[in-house]
């Protein structure tokens, strides 16, 4: 253990220095041998580590989102190669490179904290094992034996005898019942902290592997916590709850205040931003005209949220803005359907149905030149009577009140009669 610590030294002493800086502090206040000072040093240096890593924490926000704005391409690849699933992960990681995206951003946080539990954690076996390591020499080190958190030694773990715990000034009992107590905590946080990632802040319309890594670490996580947690000092324990509570806090207020498109919670977030923008009737703070100013980017992307907000504030007299502002609107705006379209409904423009003229506007229009009136009041006939050769007039009917010549005629305009025809009389003047 002296090696490893010798060889990790360049990041133990500065984790033994934080935490010897705060026991000061903390030690002048509760007393310098209690588990008040020693433990409140501990969550001091986790609320420490965790703003420093707030940066990281906003560049794994933007991957997620990131990782949201290639859903449709994530669908289509999934469709199209849904019967080859090794041809449909060669394409989904040549997404990701293509865009620059990485599923496993989600991970970061907890892999930049790793070091540094790492180098608590020695820390806190070198006090359990009675030796010096960092800043903390030998009076500290007698300070932190005697310290106890709810009557479990500060070095003591779930698996340690007896014997040992009696030497760190406890018992055997409080030691098991504090760290399950803490174990149990810590993994209950761990797999709320999943779940409400899951249940609210994920667009569950498309599953990607995005989502079922996140599924996996939601049953992983507590599991790693509950085995490995006997094996964690209370000093550990603490500061691994403490953690779990953070980013848990974290992750409420993301999901209020700036969920993924697609979510449950983006369906709850505009719902009260519909609220307060039409009660207002502006848009207040540049978080709120960031979101309105994406969803007006995305014109027919938008989801079925984020169209129904459009068209709540259709219906309120409002319009939003490109630049995230909303605006009284004057004239009446074309209320979208769910596929991007414009409604038929009171909103959308009608169409005009053009009046049906009667026949004496139709003749009227023919006698002034209209040629689609002259076509229409004109007869069915195909020659009138003026335009008839001579030759062609009709004579006297012979007997059956057929014209001799109307089998000709008639055929040829009509061609209604079949059969032989009678031989053309000469038509008399």
């Amino acid at each position: 253990m002296d090696t490893i610590a010798s060889i990790f030294s360049f990041i133990t002493t500065p984790v033994s220095w934080v935490i010897v800086q705060f026991h000061s502090v903390y030690g002048a206040v509760f007393g310098p041998d209690t588990g008040w000072a020693w433990g409140l040093s501990i969550v001091s240096l986790v609320i420490l580590i965790r703003i420093c890593l707030i940066p990281l924490f906003v560049k794994q926000i933007k991957a997620t989102r990131a990782m949201q704005t290639l859903q449709p391409e994530m669908k289509k690849i999934q469709e199209r190669y849904k019967n080859d699933k090794q041809r449909q992960s060669e394409e989904m990681m040549k997404l990701y490179k293509e865009t620059g995206t990485n599923p496993l951003s989600s991970c970061l946080p907890i892999l930049a904290q790793s070091p540094f539990f790492f180098a608590l954690y020695h820390v806190l076996n070198s006090i359990a094992s009675n030796d010096t390591i960092g800043v903390i020499n030998t009076r500290l080190l007698e300070s932190a034996q005697k310290a106890h958190i709810f009557g479990a030694p500060l070095a003591a773990k779930f698996t340690d005898g007896d014997a040992k715990v009696q030497a760190l000034g406890s018992s055997i009992t409080d030691v098991r019942v504090v760290t399950a107590i803490m174990i149990v905590l810590m993994s209950f946080s761990q797999f709320y902290t999943q779940r409400q990632l899951m249940t609210k802040n994920v667009d569950t319309t498309v599953k990607t592997p995005f989502m079922q890594q996140q599924k996996m670490l939601m049953y992983v996580f507590p599991i790693m916590f509950a085995v490995f947690g006997i094996n964690f000092p209370v000093g550990v324990l603490v500061y691994w709850l403490t953690t779990n509570v953070w980013t848990m806090g974290q992750q409420m207020y993301v999901i209020h205040n700036n969920p993924t498109p697609g979510s449950k919670a983006q369906a709850s977030y505009l719902e009260r931003l519909h609220k307060r923008v039409t009660q207002h009737e502006k848009t207040r703070g540049r978080g709120e005209k960031a979101i309105v100013k994406a969803i007006v980017a995305k014109g027919r992307d938008r989801n079925d949220f984020e169209r129904k907000f459009i068209n709540g504030l259709t219906k309120a007299g409002l319009a939003a803005q490109a630049d995230g502002t909303v605006v009284k609107s004057e004239a009446s705006t074309v209320v979208e359907t769910e596929d991007g379209t414009p409604a038929t409904g009171s909103a959308a423009p009608k169409r005009q149905q053009p009046k049906r003229q009667s026949k004496s506007q139709r003749q009227s229009g023919a006698a002034h030149g209209s040629p689609k009136a002259a076509d229409e009041s004109a007869p069915k006939t195909s020659l009138s009577k003026s335009d008839e050769p001579e030759d062609a007039k009709p004579g006297p009917k012979p007997a059956g009140g057929k014209s001799a010549s109307g089998g000709t005629r008639s055929k040829a305009q009509s061609g209604q009669r079949k059969g032989p025809q009678r031989p053309k009389s000469p038509s008399k003047k």
